[in-house]
């Protein structure tokens, strides 16, 4: 068997040695040029590593494995790899028999009226607003701290300087892909367009969310203000804040975002583009291998 290893920033080839204890296999180092110089593709790394790979690994259209041990491992919590045990025992099933492969969507965030060559894919959230905020803040934090709470302690911070503006949601008209029409237009805190359940370290912003059903699940959060908003957060963590009012969940293929002000997108935790934006849903687009 062929294996290829991309390694995250904080990662290594020392991080390989659990896997060399499997017979059998020919390594190589890096994302390979084409599919047949490789079986499977092992990232080691979090959230932001995946994503910054996903175009060339859905070009290459190999079974990828991820290896979580980076900040933030959200993609590969909902693929049940929450260890780098978990990862290694379905390397060693699909090293005998390759039967553990899954075929999920992703979400795919491009600036409004540019062409699609722009386009960015995501596997976990994309979205703007106070969460936005709170990525570039946390993102700014040491690694270790981001891997412990790091997104909550950021939240406060962001809290105290951020303002929410008017932002309108377009769906695509019935029958119609390339029109749209506005589903809500008003001052918000927080849009969240979801492929997984969680992000931010486990936040479960999208609870309901399956990565293999072809829709966007999207939580619109409006402006309740910077207290209720700062107690909203840990309910986010168990996913019971769809319940609170000022809160709507819906899903979508696609949807545009619209602002009063360009606003930025960041989607599994990195800096994309800003508003407006179209985002929408990649049915099928990964393979991924899972326990």
């Amino acid at each position: 068997m062929r294996a290829a290893a991309i390694f995250g920033l904080r990662s290594s080839s020392r991080d390989l040695k659990p896997f060399h204890n499997i017979s059998q296999v020919n390594w190589a180092i890096g994302l390979p040029v084409a599919p047949h110089e490789a079986d499977i593709i092992l990232i080691f790394g979090g959230d932001g590593t995946v994503h910054r790979h996903l175009a060339g690994l859905v070009a290459l259209g190999l079974p990828v494995l991820i290896v979580p041990v980076g900040s933030g491992n959200d993609f590969a919590r909902a693929l049940n790899l929450r260890s780098i045990r978990d990862s290694l025992a379905a390397f060693k099933r699909f090293a005998s028999d390759a039967a553990n492969v899954w075929t999920v969507d992703l979400g795919v965030v491009a600036p409004s009226y540019s062409s699609p060559e722009i386009s960015r894919y995501f596997c976990c959230v994309a979205g703007c607003g106070l969460d936005a905020e709170v990525a570039r803040r946390a993102n700014q934090l040491p690694r270790w701290l981001r891997s412990h709470g790091g997104y909550a302690l950021a939240l406060a911070a962001a809290l105290t300087k951020f303002a929410a503006s008017r932002t309108e949601i377009l769906l695509p008209k019935s029958g119609r892909s390339h029109e749209f029409a506005t589903h809500r237009s008003n001052v918000t805190a927080l849009i969240a367009c979801a492929n997984s359940p969680s992000y931010g370290g486990g936040m479960r912003i999208a609870p309901r969310a399956t990565m293999d059903d072809g829709m966007l699940d999207v939580c619109f959060v409006g402006d309740l203000g910077k207290l209720k908003l700062f107690c909203l957060f840990p309910s986010v963590y168990v996913g019971r804040h769809l319940t609170i009012t000022g809160v709507e969940y819906f899903q979508a293929e696609r949807l545009r975002i619209e602002t009063e002000q360009p606003v930025d997108i960041y989607a599994d935790g990195e800096y994309v583009c800003q508003t407006p934006v179209e985002i929408a849903i990649a049915p099928r687009a990964l393979r991924v291998v899972v326990p």
